[in-house]
């Protein structure tokens, strides 16, 4: 069997692996990549299952950073990714996100929002009263305020994929549907990966963009990472009094969330200590109807009728050390790239993680400095320290 050769085969071809591929031949024209998908459907993807949302709101400088940069590559998206005279269609929505806070969360809420605004972050800080004359339809009782970024939003994430893909495909690039059973090396070098089917393929740098299945493929080359498959359920919602309009996307401090969707929907999710890990897509309405319903008719009253219409289940790759990115070449094995763990923030960070591979690989310097995401901190169990939202 013969044994195909690249420069650098991508594992994974989701938003991460499919922006890596676009950053790459933008920087590298002529490179022979290739991405390598299991699912070329999508449709167990993080990607395609999330609710799309991009926020300038971290409490971290370099999250903030990379946030700033999504939100230029958005903006410009549809235009930049043209072929051909033919534009993908990403319907970008900017219409907020609103962090509710009570009073435990005050001041590492405000000590972030300076810190974005210093940054040239649009964040303002809103009262109760504020908050009721925007949305009526919410009861702020019980918490101080909020922090609201006007210039957060969300978009189609299936568009946002397909124009990278699709981009990079017609700059070069290959998509090759099948599923990588090993990365190989010699020593301390990566010679490649070898497939499902038995096929080798080679290449000088390998990029672990494997998602919630990361840890698994990290593993056959002897690398140990702290990221593990979490499920996280979405619920849709018709509900049967109406907002006058768009909804930001609205965080409690307990992990609650929701927005509109279009069509008139509220889409709904909360994170939990005991949601399960492993490779699942089910979902419970019984989730939704003893554990969430309950908190979001506290908070919008008007939220007691409804009905819930459908749900879904998709994947985060939670790094279990800090929450955050793992991004760059594995100290201990030459060619081997790693970006992995974005616990749930992945889509709005491929446009500068992509990037970031992209000039490591390269060898070019760097537009945006992401080392401090650097796995050296994996081997030294070293979290990143980040308080407040996240």
């Amino acid at each position: 069997m013969n044994c195909k050769t690249y420069d650098v085969v991508i594992i994974g071809g989701g938003i991460m692996g499919s922006a890596t591929a676009y950053y790459l031949m933008r920087t590298a024209p002529g490179l022979r990549a290739a991405v390598i998908e299991m699912d070329p459907s999508y449709s167990r993807s993080s990607t395609t299952l999330s609710m799309a949302n991009a926020r300038i709101q971290f409490s971290f400088r370099s999250n903030v950073q990379i946030s700033q940069y999504a939100f230029e590559v958005l903006e410009n998206f549809e235009q930049e990714m043209e072929i051909d005279g033919n534009r993908p269609s990403i319907a970008y929505r900017r219409e907020g996100n609103l962090f509710m806070v009570n009073e435990d969360g005050r001041m590492s809420s405000e000590n972030s929002m300076k810190m974005q605004q210093d940054m040239g972050c649009d964040v303002e800080w809103w009262t109760p009263e504020r908050i009721r004359e925007r949305f009526p339809l919410y009861n702020p009782e019980g918490y101080v305020g909020a922090t609201f970024g006007p210039k957060d939003g969300h978009f189609d994430a299936y568009g946002v994929l397909m124009g990278y893909r699709a981009k990079a495909i017609s700059m070069g690039a290959e998509f090759v549907h099948a599923e990588v059973s090993e990365i190989t090396k010699t020593g301390k070098r990566i010679t490649g990966v070898r497939l499902k089917t038995g096929e080798s393929i080679s290449a000088g740098s390998v990029v672990n963009c494997a998602g919630a299945w990361c840890s698994g493929i990290a593993r056959t080359a002897g690398v140990n990472l702290p990221v593990q498959p979490v499920k996280r359920q979405i619920f849709a919602l018709d509900t049967k009094v109406k907002p006058d309009g768009p909804l930001p996307l609205t965080y409690l401090p307990s992990g609650l969330y929701f927005r509109t969707e279009t069509g008139g929907l509220i889409l709904l999710g909360k994170s939990l200590p005991e949601d399960p890990v492993g490779i699942s897509f089910s979902w419970e309405d019984k989730r939704f109807y003893e554990l969430l319903w309950p908190e979001l008719a506290e908070f919008v009253p008007e939220f007691e009728s409804l009905k819930l219409v459908r749900g879904w289940a998709g994947l985060y790759a939670m790094n279990t050390l800090d929450e955050n990115a793992i991004l760059g070449e594995w100290p201990e094995l030459e060619g081997l790239f790693l970006a992995n763990g974005f616990s749930g923030h992945g889509l709005q960070q491929a446009p500068a993680v992509g990037r970031y591979i992209a000039e490591l690989i390269t060898k070019q310097a760097h537009a945006m400095d992401l080392s401090i995401f650097g796995p050296e901190r994996i081997l030294e169990n070293r979290p990143l320290n980040e308080n407040g939202i996240y």
